[in-house]
């Protein structure tokens, strides 16, 4: 894919601590945060490569200190966290009790704290649930994300960063406990280095000004974005709707342990997982490049006339064109062709299988090449 002009985003105010990024040269600005800086797929490449970092403005910053700390993470969410050794990362999931993802959260500790960067649109929601299930133990919640920044890259990239602690991305291995769904050889997610560093303000205010002087290449919220769809990874702000269920979007690869002890929801977990199949899958979406036109996340994936799914996440790959994940009914065939909702019409859209329609401990489901891309 050549480099293009990005497509117009409307002007919005930069997210609180975003300021020094939205002063850069050529900064274009979204809901998110910083979007781009005038070449969105010069700087995936950038950022791909290790040459640059990206502001994550859409990143939150949560810490837990207390001797019970990690006991009491395990106890509450989807994943196995006693055992946690200081700056490994990992990542669990907040179920409600029938097993839908209410929160995901990146996690890592540094032996005295636990680290959780969350998706800033839910991190008061989570914050303010986690303080109501303190109980009597001794944890201590508290939304550090006045202090503290997020930025992203490959390992590389982020070890040069003055940082309060690294979060390393653990997709797409499966961790201990966890279960791959993603039928394909080899997985997508392989080709993504990725990792979040926690930085003090004062340092995320001088990585804007080394890159105002040059001494430091930045990337947008685009560029981290289309790595993100390109490696099929799943993010609550995009692919958990209320109803979504871990097996649907292959998170139990990373952000569940299927063995370890009670939490809320993990009756749905078990018993998908073992006795039967997630009623939706995620599948990947090349999407028809001749149109500029893209589709917008919560835009409808049709199957010969009827609506069968939703665009969750989209974005232009610098190698594999347009892009996007949507979830759609398990029943849709494999090989069907889809097509998706534009402004004023449908393009079509290529299906490429993540979760199997027969997703569960007990399918037999062949390792496949992965499709032709335009790489």
């Amino acid at each position: 894919m050549t480099d293009s002009a990005p497509e117009p985003i409307a002007a919005v105010e930069p997210l609180p601590g975003l300021e020094p990024f939205a002063a850069l040269p050529g900064a274009v600005l979204d809901e998110r945060g910083l979007a781009h800086l005038g070449n969105p797929v010069r700087e995936q490449r950038d950022l791909a490569a290790g040459r640059a970092i990206a502001p994550l403005a859409d990143r939150a910053v949560l810490t837990v200190a207390g001797e019970d700390r990690l006991s009491w993470l395990d106890s509450i969410t989807s994943q196995a966290l006693t055992g946690l050794t200081p700056a490994q990362g990992t990542e669990l999931l907040v179920l409600d009790p029938q097993g839908h993802v209410e929160h995901a959260a990146s996690v890592v500790d540094d032996g005295e704290r636990t680290w959780l960067i969350v998706d800033r649109s839910r991190a008061a929601a989570l914050l303010l649930w986690l303080q109501r299930m303190r109980f009597r133990l001794r944890v201590d919640p508290q939304d550090v994300s006045g202090a503290y920044a997020v930025v992203g890259g490959t390992t590389d990239a982020v070890a040069a960063v003055t940082a309060a602690i690294v979060w390393r991305d653990p997709w797409p291995s499966i961790s201990a406990g966890g279960w791959g769904y993603a039928a394909v050889d080899p997985h997508p997610g392989l080709e993504r280095d990725w990792a979040e560093a926690v930085v003090p303000a004062a340092a995320f205010a001088e990585l804007a000004a080394a890159a105002e002087r040059g001494e430091r290449s930045i990337a947008g919220g685009l560029a981290a974005e289309a790595l993100r769809i390109a490696a099929w990874r799943p993010r609550a702000a995009n692919e958990a709707d209320g109803r979504t269920l871990p097996h649907e979007v292959d998170w139990l690869r990373t952000a569940v342990h299927l063995e370890k002890g009670c939490y809320r929801g993990q009756e749905t977990v078990a018993k998908v997982h073992n006795l039967g199949h997630p009623p939706r899958r995620l599948v990947s979406l090349q999407l028809d490049g001749s149109d500029a036109e893209l589709p917008v996340p919560g835009a409808a994936v049709r199957h010969a006339g009827s609506d069968v799914g939703t665009i969750t996440s989209v974005a232009r790959h610098h190698e594999e064109g347009p892009i996007a994940l949507a979830i759609v009914k398990r029943t849709v065939p494999v090989d069907a062709a889809l097509s998706v909702e534009v402004d004023g019409g449908e393009i079509a859209a290529a299906q490429e299988v993540v979760v199997p329609p027969d997703a569960g401990r007990a399918a037999s489901v062949p390792r496949l090449p992965r499709l032709g891309s335009r790489r």
